[in-house]
């Protein structure tokens, strides 16, 4: 294979060097090995040619160690030794413009929860403003999240809520993180604070999500960050009582928002109740 080769180079000019040679399927190792040499001497002629910066030149050579897809659109995911961080390289290398176009991961989709209501909304209330902890206000301009952690016997989250006299924003987001403790936390910002909180957070995405309108339904910049099982948006809590539920897809925290932002004069009386099943 290698004297078939030298003959080959000797006769032929430079372009067509780089242009992998038919091989007789007599070693599937030598085969591959060819595959790699030829990626090698395309990344060295682009540098030549100036056609490829070096450093990107780099990565193709360090691809070429590795077996890479070979169809057009497929991906490749490298991890970094130091940071962790995972980055997606196209496998299309016939662009090298394609090798820049690198993005972080983002969180896996969730799957959709189940919803529904029921009316006895003074029942609900009235049951719930005897017990503790099961009822707070949620000041005008603020957002109070609700941190529920799985739970190792359970396998579902599940929530009910309603308030007086007036709608509030609700949406449920998951944080893929350990957990070192089961309570459940109540957290409490303004919005523009908490606005601000996410986009120090993540000042290195090249386009932050808007927070959206909570009036029509707003997909929040935390699905940047977290999986988002239900985006913010208003809910009539004050003329039924709002429930769902949502299977566990791993270890992490439940963040139940409660957002009443939107509202500028009236405080949100709200009364809740999450616990989890198996």
């Amino acid at each position: 294979l290698q004297t078939t080769m030298t003959k080959k180079n000797q006769t032929s000019s430079p372009s067509q060097m780089m242009e992998p040679q038919m091989v007789s399927p007599v070693s599937k190792d030598a085969t591959e090995d060819l595959r790699k040499a030829t990626g090698a001497l395309e990344a060295q002629a682009l540098v030549k040619q100036d056609l490829l910066p070096a450093d990107q030149a780099q990565v193709l050579n360090e691809m070429a160690k590795y077996q890479v897809p070979q169809r057009s659109g497929d991906i490749v995911m490298i991890q970094s030794e130091h940071t962790g961080a995972i980055d997606v390289l196209s496998a299309d290398l016939e662009s090298a413009d394609l090798l820049g176009d690198h993005r972080k991961v983002s969180p896996p989709l969730m799957a959709p929860p189940c919803i529904w209501t029921f009316a006895k909304v003074k029942e609900f209330k009235s049951k719930l403003g005897k017990e503790k902890n099961s009822r707070l206000v949620v000041k005008r301009g603020e957002v109070v999240t609700i941190r529920v952690p799985t739970h190792p016997e359970g396998k579902r989250v599940c929530w009910e809520f309603a308030t007086d006299d007036y709608d509030i924003g609700f949406g449920v987001y998951f944080d893929w993180t350990p957990v070192t403790s089961t309570d459940i936390t109540v957290q409490v910002s303004d919005s523009s604070d908490d606005e601000d909180e996410e986009e120090e957070e993540e000042e290195e995405i090249e386009e932050p999500v808007p927070a959206g309108d909570v009036e029509r339904g707003s997909r929040s910049s935390l699905r940047g960050r977290y999986g988002e099982v239900m985006p913010v948006y208003r809910r009539d809590s004050h003329r039924d009582v709002q429930a769902g539920s949502h299977d566990y897809p791993g270890e992490g925290i439940y963040l139940l928002k409660f957002d009443n932002s939107y509202s500028l004069l009236r405080n949100k009386t709200l009364y809740f109740h999450i616990y989890y099943t198996s």
